[in-house]
């Protein structure tokens, strides 16, 4: 059967749909092998061989080759093309050849041995490595996982016997590293450092792991030690960069992928309009979420093991609780074979999930990005991506989650309402003919840097030689420190004076307040936790919070206690916050001009107060009602990319004055809408405030900004990148079919003004003529540039 009709049929369809805009073919790949490295010890050789493995792929055999050399490597390439057995080759080697001289030399001390430390961004990686090692059946290796469930009766023998630990980030942070005088033995003997899929380590959460990584990198030194790092990552653009900037040393890139794939064939689907009505009388696209769970029933009542993505918890749980419903009136005993998977979830239920995974009694799953990290799941024969899912890394990364057992398989990206996701179905080669992006993250950032200065001081007074480990801005923020009291300067170093721990001033995956309780009121059980940021958004009064396919109330939010009281409910609704936005420039740090419309770059403060709360539709989002809130103002000190178009300029471009309200609004939510395409950002981690009068500016303005404290680097990103980004943004909005302005090109979900004014023509022309100041900026330059 060709391709196309085989999607067709796989999806429930006897024709090809309108919702399918592109069919795009990933060919299958062949195998590329070489020989064992020479170094290898046989038992390892052997063990393996024991597995199914008798040969490493080309990429393996490079990147083993050069750790075991004492370079420091980033393994890049795709999903399941074997990368562990990259960096167990070097580092269970030399454990391996450590042990065996110690049991040759048994009264002999050896204190000249090698460890390990394995760092995962999961839990559930780590416990899948585990797993992994232990199968090779070498009595030589002592591998653990030492995390937060790890019991407190086993953490002093792993600590002192283990040699191959496996942890995440947090553990580094709050168990090991401020208790580094226990763990001398260990970062005496520390050989290898492997960080796995480092390309989730961007944004806030990238720069936190990256002062770890620095702190780790002194600790060791402390020791006498210096680890060779081994990162393994989805494909990137700048990996080395990318790598180099998060252990803060050179690296050295192997991203040629000599590992066998079958062919996949990704569909771009997008959910048809339907009769509704939305905001201003827009119309309604029947939602990814809905669209999404309807293909997985059909998939699954095919009995195809899929797996459906989407990046919100609550997003996950609806998509299984939709999909439940419709199985349950094909067969009954389908619907048990669906879950939502995602974080938030008690330790027990997540390892039970995968467990019915990996042994196909699921053959369904609504997950968050939780398992787009690599845990070993073979057998998937198809992935359901239910709006874009932030990079083109994550999206190849989803995609290849399927047919990794060799067989063929089927990816389809479902769009949302979304500019970016109504752009990319209709321009797959800005996803296939476009090089993968860089990772973002910003080590400097003072908000992230400062914390960990603290910490580190805690580990290990502070001295100059230190400076350079953790860049260029760290003297100034010493005695900012200090002059705030958190540091004590004395003739040695700065100390950390404090009694209490100082790790607890970092929160390495969040921006400030820590975790958050979700309680239900009749029995008192703890369901999960979700970070302080979150909770104005997701946990006010009246919210519906939704867990494991139930839905609950949120009926108190208690901030000075950390926790939010629910109760079970069972409605037809969702609901969506809204908020009040005014942002206030303090520091211009770079600008341009393209004639008379400038271009900034710079810090601002960003006050926002979540206002109301909207009820919306399940299945057609609809608005059902709002109600207003009651919840304090938080200011957010951050950096943003602003635009300046004088009225005249405006006019000049068909505009008129009573059109730049609702041109420069459309503008700036299709701008947020679209800047994820040059910036590995998620449309949530930014946000934007547009005005036809600014008081710092004094002329019409639109500001997109990092939503997180310091900044992250996304709103740089798109003033390096303006241009691009604008006119993305222009077809975005052409491109969509609706007359006026909708969800998918200019209304914005999380709008303030209830979408309110909105011109979508306005937008179009104001970009326009921005692109065209451009366009004459750059001709007026290329005039003026001396030529040999």
């Amino acid at each position: 059967m060709a391709a196309h009709d085989s999607l067709v049929s796989l999806l429930g369809r006897s024709a090809a749909p309108e919702e399918l805009r592109h069919l795009r073919t990933i060919p299958a790949r062949a195998a590329r092998n070489a020989p064992w490295p020479r170094w290898v010890h046989p038992d390892l050789i052997e063990a393996y061989a024991r597995r199914g493995i008798h040969e490493p792929y080309t990429h393996q055999a490079a990147a083993a080759d050069l750790a075991h050399s004492g370079r420091n490597v980033v393994l890049a390439t795709g999903t399941a093309s074997g990368k562990s057995l990259a960096y167990q080759m070097p580092a269970l080697d030399a454990v391996h050849r450590s042990e065996l001289r110690v049991a040759a030399e048994p009264g002999r001390i050896h204190d000249d041995g090698a460890v390990v430390l394995y760092l995962s961004p999961t839990k559930a990686l780590a416990a899948d490595q585990l797993t992994a090692i232990r199968a090779l059946g070498l009595p030589t290796l002592r591998a653990e996982t030492y995390d937060g469930d790890t019991e407190q009766s086993a953490r002093r023998w792993i600590r002192d016997h283990a040699n191959v630990i496996l942890a995440n980030p947090d553990m580094l942070h709050f168990g090991i590293l401020p208790n580094h005088a226990w763990w001398s033995s260990f970062f005496r003997r520390l050989r290898f450092v492997v960080i796995d899929e480092a390309h989730s380590y961007r944004g806030v959460f990238g720069s936190h792991v990256a002062n770890l990584l620095r702190r780790l990198r002194r600790v060791c030194a402390h020791y006498g030690s210096s680890p060779v790092f081994i990162a393994a990552s989805a494909t990137s653009g700048d990996p080395e960069g990318s790598v180099g900037r998060l252990i803060g040393d050179g690296v050295t890139a192997v991203t040629e992928d000599g590992s066998p794939h079958g062919a996949t064939e990704v569909a771009f689907w997008e959910p048809a309009l339907t009769e509704a009505r939305g905001e201003n009388g827009a119309p309604q696209r029947r939602t990814a979420i809905a669209e999404t769970a309807g293909l997985l029933a059909n998939l699954v009542s095919a009995r195809v093991r899929t797996i459906a993505f989407i990046k919100s918890r609550r997003g996950a749980e609806t998509i299984s609780s939709i999909t439940q419903r419709l199985l349950d009136e094909v067969d009954p005993s389908l619907p048990l074979r669906v879950a939502a998977y995602r974080s938030g979830y008690l330790p027990e239920e997540r390892r039970e999930l995968e467990r019915r995974l990996r042994s196909g009694e699921l053959l369904g799953v609504a997950s968050t990005s939780a398992l787009e990290l690599g845990i070993d799941i073979s057998g998937l024969d198809a992935v359901l991506i239910a709006g874009w899912p932030g990079t083109r890394a994550s999206l190849f990364q989803e995609i290849g989650r399927a047919g990794r057992s060799g067989q063929d398989a089927l990816a389809a990206f479902v769009a949302s309402d979304d500019p970016l996701d109504t752009y990319l179905v209709n321009h797959p080669e800005a996803i296939f003919d476009t090089s993968v992006e860089a990772t973002v993250l910003d080590p400097s950032n003072p908000y992230v840097l400062g914390p960990h200065l603290c910490a580190a001081a805690a580990e290990k007074p502070l001295t100059a030689s230190d400076l350079e480990l953790f860049g260029p801005s760290t003297a100034g923020l010493l005695d900012q420190l200090e002059a705030q009291g958190y540091l004590r300067k004395r003739p040695s170093g700065w100390f950390w004076t404090h009694p209490q721990s100082a790790a607890g001033m970092v929160n390495l995956r969040a921006d400030g307040g820590g975790p958050v309780n979700i309680i239900e009121s009749e029995t008192g059980q703890l369901l999960g936790s979700m970070d302080s940021p979150q909770t104005h958004y997701q946990a006010h009064q009246g919210a519906i919070y939704v867990h494991q396919g139930a839905s609950y109330l949120v009926e108190d939010l208690n901030e000075a206690e950390h926790c939010v009281v629910v109760r079970r409910v069972n409605p037809d609704y969702y609901t969506s916050a809204r908020d009040i936005t005014t942002v206030e420039v303090l520091t211009e740090i770079r600008s341009q001009q393209w004639g008379p419309v400038g271009v900034h770059f710079g810090e601002v403060r960003v006050t926002t107060q979540v206002v109301s709360f909207q009820r919306k539709a399940l299945i057609s989002n609809e608005v059902l009602g709002e109600e207003p809130l009651d919840l304090g103002a938080r200011d957010l000190f951050t950096k943003a990319v602003w635009l300046t178009i004088p009225e005249p300029t405006l006019a000049a471009g068909g505009l008129l004055a009573a059109q730049f309200p609702g041109a420069l609004h459309a503008a700036e939510h299709a701008s947020i809408g679209l800047l994820p395409l040059v910036a590995s950002s998620d449309r949530w981690d930014i946000g934007g405030v547009s005005t036809a009068l600014h008081s710092d500016t004094a002329q019409p303005t639109i500001f997109v900004y990092d939503g997180h404290p310091g900044g992250v680097g996304f709103a740089e990103r798109g003033y390096d990148r303006i241009q691009v980004w604008l006119r993305a943004t222009q077809e975005a909005i052409e491109a969509c079919e609706c007359e006026a302005g909708c969800p998918s090109c200019v209304q914005s979900p999380k709008c303030g003004n209830k979408n309110n004014p909105l011109d979508k023509a306005g937008a179009v022309a104001l970009l326009s003529t921005v692109l065209r100041q451009a366009r004459l900026a750059t001709e007026t330059d290329s005039a003026h540039t001396p030529r040999d």
